[in-house]
């Protein structure tokens, strides 16, 4: 039961990010955040009708909170990373994550690091060369991508931030055993939240708010439908299976963004593109089951 939970999140986490980049071609991504982040939590609020409140903990909400505004952080990231470059060239960015965290409980937690991560960090590495590289680029081309496309800091920053939600995710989920009822929408009211006090404390000139809704919000609503499906069935294969296990199956919503979203925007080198993302799947998975 809960791989086919992994594989809907995958499939409807994709189809959001293909809808989200059509969206971001008249939103600013701070905007778009926010009004997608309050729509998802209207569908979700229907949550707390099934929620235990004696079962929510207040340790577990500080948690959550502090896991949703990195969250919201990253996904805000994510969305400007979408703006300013190619879907099929900066969504695979995100198969980092796994590698990152074992990264990080080596140097932080002591944890060794296996032969197949060491294989999977490999693949990860040799997919992003052959993303990155340019056509009629020299083999050094790859090397320089951040500085040709500074939009991919905002992936990069993002990739640091998942890294650290993931492994919050699963102690709310296991260790609180925060109800996947609650989560859903308290993290939606958080998020929400977090958007609309960096959305009122940004200055500058900014497209009024309510145009913005206007022009896209039929895909702002298809965002948010989408959102509350990959987001819940995601939660509810981690808390039914190996989070492990569920990580690499949603992985893959990556591949199918890079190949369907990349062919409906006419993106270049959209093959040699998939052929890298699959590769970096592959070392993703490999680091998720060492």
């Amino acid at each position: 039961m809960w791989q086919l939970l992994a594989i809907i999140s995958a499939l409807f986490s994709a189809a959001a990010a293909v809808f989200e980049k059509k969206a971001l071609f008249k939103n600013d991504a701070l905007a778009f955040s926010l009004m997608v982040s309050a729509i998802t939590f209207v569908f979700t609020a229907p949550f707390f009708f099934f929620i235990d409140i004696e079962m929510i903990t207040s340790s577990a909400v500080i948690v959550l909170l502090i896991k949703s505004f990195l969250g919201s952080a990253a996904f805000l990231l994510v969305m400007k990373g979408l703006k300013h470059n190619e879907l099929s060239n900066s969504l695979p960015l995100l198969v980092f994550t796994p590698a990152i965290v074992a990264i990080l409980a080596f140097f932080i937690l002591g944890e060794a690091i296996s032969w197949m991560e060491i294989g999977g960090m490999t693949l990860l590495l040799a997919g992003t060369y052959v993303l990155q590289l340019e056509k009629s680029g020299s083999w050094l081309s790859p090397f320089r991508f951040v500085q040709r496309h500074k939009a991919q800091w905002y992936i990069i920053g993002a990739i640091v931030l998942f890294s650290t939600t993931s492994i919050l995710d699963k102690t709310l989920l296991k260790g609180y055993k925060l109800q996947p009822e609650a989560f859903l929408p308290l993290q939606q009211l958080f998020y929400t939240f977090f958007f609309m006090v960096a959305f009122i404390a940004r200055k500058g000139i900014q497209k009024p708010l309510k145009k913005q809704f206007k022009e896209t919000w039929k895909l702002i609503f298809a965002v948010a439908v989408f959102a509350v499906i990959y987001r819940y069935s995601h939660i509810l294969a981690i808390k039914a299976g190996s989070v492990a296990l569920v990580l690499s199956i949603k992985r893959t919503s990556v591949f199918f963004a890079t190949i369907f979203g990349g062919r409906y925007f006419r993106e270049h080198n959209i093959f040699r593109r998939s052929i890298a993302v699959f590769v970096m799947v592959t070392g993703a998975v490999l680091i998720i089951l060492a």
